[in-house]
């Protein structure tokens, strides 16, 4: 009898893993998704496109768009940088700057708002410095690209990272040994074997970076046709029981971040790249 039941308990532990990832499934992914599209599109078409294209609405869509475009190219430039030090350089602080890339992940997106706030705020050194040459952060637009580029910077560097790990320095070597340059051998070397992984998870960032709410609280000022994001705009529609309005509008960012994550998927697929 024990040894029918040892037989049994590898298939009774698959159903019961399948069954536990089954309701995970349906119950925080199939069913929330299904309620707003559903809560979205309950009055029509009509009614989806005239919430989705209201001034505020429009205007805070936008807003949400291109600061994610500009942070996601950042976070490639940035990110990548970033990583090329962490694997190439030996500098006193490494493992505190690599251990401080990290921190977006392991903290509140809204305490990370706070810290913006009390580092470039208006009353802050920086802000004041800053306000000196015309230029505002917080409660404006750059300080809206800062939070963005402080919560998905880590995409692209631990994307990066582990690539640059396995790539053996004796290649640069023979390619500056043949007469390349810095940015020739990096091009010719680096390049090809990173770019899919950055540009992936640059794409995983932006898609990120749409649906940003904690941090931006904070640091945007949420000023509408100025400084109010998507899915701040979306909080405020529901506090102001419009709860149709924030569906739609929440409709429109899901389709979007899925359309980011599709695309990372097919770059990853089709060339190998990594992601986190």
């Amino acid at each position: 009898m024990s040894q029918k039941a040892d037989a049994l308990e590898p298939g009774a532990v698959q159903r019961g893993a399948a069954a536990a990832a089954s309701l995970y499934i349906v119950a925080l992914v199939a069913l929330p998704l299904a309620a707003v599209i559903a809560a979205g599109l309950e009055r029509g078409l009509p009614a989806f496109f005239a919430a989705v294209s209201s001034e505020p609405g429009l205007s805070a869509l936008w807003l949400s768009i291109w600061t994610a475009f500009v942070v996601a190219v950042l976070d490639a430039l940035l990110g990548t940088a970033t990583a090329w030090v962490l694997v190439r350089r030996r500098f006193p602080g490494k493992a505190f700057l690599s251990a401080a890339i990290d921190l977006p992940f392991a903290i509140p997106t809204l305490v990370a708002g706070v810290m913006l706030g009390l580092a470039y705020g208006p009353d802050t050194v920086l802000g004041r410095a800053f306000a000196a040459h015309g230029v505002e952060i917080m409660f404006a637009r750059p300080g809206i690209v800062l939070a963005l580029a402080f919560v998905t910077m880590p995409f692209v560097v631990r994307a990066v990272e582990p690539v640059l790990l396995e790539i053996d320095p004796a290649e640069e070597e023979a390619a500056r040994m043949l007469g390349a340059s810095p940015w020739r051998a990096f091009r010719t070397v680096y390049l090809p074997a990173i770019g899919p992984s950055a540009l992936s998870s640059a794409i995983r960032a932006l898609g990120r970076a749409l649906g940003e709410f904690g941090s931006l609280v904070v640091v945007a000022g949420n000023v509408p046709l100025r400084t109010l994001t998507a899915p701040v705009y979306v909080f405020g529609q529901i506090e102001s029981g419009a709860p149709h309005a924030a569906a739609a509008q929440s409709v429109v960012l899901l389709g979007l971040a899925l359309a980011m994550h599709g695309a990372a998927i097919a770059i990853e697929r089709s060339t190998g790249a990594r992601h986190v």
